[in-house]
């Protein structure tokens, strides 16, 4: 057992992490900005699941929250062996005509949080010759889907190269890379209904997998068949033809 800290874990799959991880008997700190969902949550998982359930409440897009996120990563008392940096969300405009600021506050979410948290996290980790940091990108990391698909691109090549710098300490990165998924993700986004039925995977099979591969020490966590093959043919396909599938579909 040990501690898990969860950023965006009051909706969708953060909320499922700290379900599957607190029902393994992990204590976990639950960060987000709602902080009544927050406390409604770790009501819950001390309840059913019967562990400490600490709320965190920030906003990643403020760089005094993250720093109280990142204090809270490197205390040593009740240490967290496990940070799920799964926060974020899509402008979903287009990039020439929209609000900049909209997208400098979306990449202060997707990247910088990500890279303070997780140095935040590695070198009391590494000092203890223990740990896991799982980063969540996305399959979208692979297209050509502006500024989002942008973030998560550098969310999936950062921890990699991450992975390569904690090889032998004792500590692991995953990225996190799944497909279309039944969250509140594309409904806040707003998004119409995207792709067949059979494209969507479940939050809960989504979050097995990813902490499965997490115990494995997979680096690039992709959940299912279908996006594991999705995924290879957008790496082998030119680089062309991504560009003209994403102009096809609207996104």
């Amino acid at each position: 057992m040990g501690t898990a800290l969860v950023t965006g874990a009051s909706a969708g799959l953060g909320e499922e992490f700290a379900w599957q991880l607190a029902t393994a008997k992990h204590d976990v700190v639950l960060v987000a900005r709602d902080e009544a969902r927050l406390e409604r949550l770790a009501g819950e998982l001390r309840a059913y699941a019967g562990v400490r359930a600490e709320v965190l409440p920030a906003d990643l897009s403020v760089r005094a929250d993250v720093e109280r996120v990142a204090e809270r990563l490197r205390q040593e008392e009740q240490p967290v062996g496990l940070l799920v940096n799964n926060a974020g969300y899509t402008t979903h405009q287009r990039f020439v005509t929209g609000d900049i600021e909209a997208e400098e506050t979306m990449l202060d979410v997707l990247v910088r949080a990500v890279m303070v948290l997780s140095r935040a996290a590695a070198e009391p980790m590494v000092a203890r010759g223990r740990g896991a940091i799982l980063n969540v990108s996305s399959v979208a990391a692979l297209t050509a889907g502006g500024t989002y698909a942008a973030a998560k691109a550098w969310v999936r090549t950062f921890t990699e190269g991450l992975a390569v710098e904690l090889d032998g300490t004792g500590v692991t990165a995953t990225a996190l890379s799944p497909g279309l998924t039944r969250t509140e993700f594309h409904e806040r986004a707003g998004f119409r209904r995207v792709g067949p039925d059979v494209a969507w995977l479940d939050a809960d099979r989504v979050v097995a997998q990813a902490l499965a591969d997490v115990r494995r020490g997979v680096v690039i966590s992709t959940p299912s068949v279908r996006y594991a093959v999705v995924s290879a043919l957008l790496q082998v396909t030119p680089r062309t033809a991504v560009r003209a599938l994403q102009a096809r579909s609207g996104l």
